[in-house]
């Protein structure tokens, strides 16, 4: 026994050994040289982390990381919607938040209620929740995009006046204006700074900034590029359009701001109703539930409210 420990020892130490002369310390000495050049301190690890991308996860779960990554179809959407979100999550949490919502909100209303489908209903919606918080948090970063750029365009026109190039039209922007127009132009200063053409950087951004507005500036810049022209008459033309634009937006949303008010209360009436009816007298509703007509009307109910909310939606989403 003593002998076969004593040669594992020994065959393993060789082995060991191997490895640091043939891998480890030449990789060590490149590390060394390459920072002697750089004239940066610190150790080698910190070089490395600097100078190698990290692979971006879709979860820290390893399991869950592994399928999104299978599953493109699902995880895909979810990432872009977090990056035009700005919201500092993973799509893997994002799913993760919203099965412990829908579990929770299924187990509070069963124990509650001890009626299951009325816990698989609240479960779904709760279930929902977070990526509808998600959706609502792009919502709002958008349209606050979309209030800065005319004031990130007069910049780079600005820029362009005083004999700076558009680059560094596009540098002031990211330094001088909050996010979220700020992010975006540094993320398209860097990629250009950084070597990525800047055809490809605008069409990178006009990609990560899903507006209309984002499209115009973008194709401009670039059509400009090919076939000349005064970049800064272009820019004002375009800053003036957008803010035209918003003021057209808000007019709409004046108008039709009594149709909204009126759809979510049109909405939101039945299962308030029912609910306050179902705490108040819970066996008047025992037959919805129990009976084969009363789940059928439950369910055309249901039906009939959702045809109701898209037609309504409709109706008050002008395209402008």
């Amino acid at each position: 026994m003593g002998i076969a420990v004593a040669t594992f020892a020994v065959v393993m130490g060789l082995i060991l050994a191997t490895y640091w002369v043939a891998l480890v310390r030449p990789e060590d000495r490149a590390q060394t040289t390459l920072r002697k050049r750089l004239k940066t301190r610190g150790s080698a690890a910190a070089v490395r982390l600097d100078l190698v991308k990290k692979v971006e996860r879709l979860s820290h779960v390893p399991v869950l990381n592994k399928l999104l990554a299978r599953t493109a179809g699902v995880s895909n959407p979810l990432r872009r919607l977090i990056t035009e979100s700005g919201v500092a999550i993973t799509p893997g949490l994002l799913l993760l938040m919203s099965a412990f919502a829908g579990l929770l909100a299924y187990v509070v209303v069963q124990t509650l209620t001890h009626q299951f489908l009325i816990g698989v209903v609240c479960g779904a919606l709760a279930a929902g929740g977070p990526y509808l918080y998600v959706c609502w948090v792009r919502v709002q970063r958008l349209r606050k995009f979309e209030e800065t750029f005319p004031e990130a365009i007069d910049l780079i026109a600005r820029a362009l006046r005083a004999g700076h190039a558009f680059t560094t039209g596009i540098g002031m922007v990211a330094n001088e204006l909050p996010a979220p127009v700020g992010a975006e132009f540094r993320l398209l200063y860097d990629g250009h700074h950084y070597g990525q053409p800047l055809a490809l950087a605008l069409r990178a951004f006009a990609e990560r900034v899903p507006l209309i507005d984002a499209r115009f500036f973008a194709t401009a810049v670039l059509t400009q590029r090919e076939s000349g022209g005064n970049l800064t008459e272009v820019l004002d033309n375009l800053a003036t359009v957008i803010r035209e634009r918003f003021r057209v937006k808000r007019q709409v949303r004046v108008i039709t701001a009594h149709g909204r008010i009126t759809g979510m209360v049109l909405v939101a009436l039945p299962p308030c109703m029912a609910f306050a009816m179902y705490t108040s007298g819970p066996e008047n509703f025992t037959p919805l539930f129990t009976d084969p007509i009363g789940i059928q009307m439950v369910t055309g109910a249901i039906i009939l409210q959702v045809i109701g909310t898209l037609i309504i939606k409709k109706l008050v989403n002008i395209e402008y």
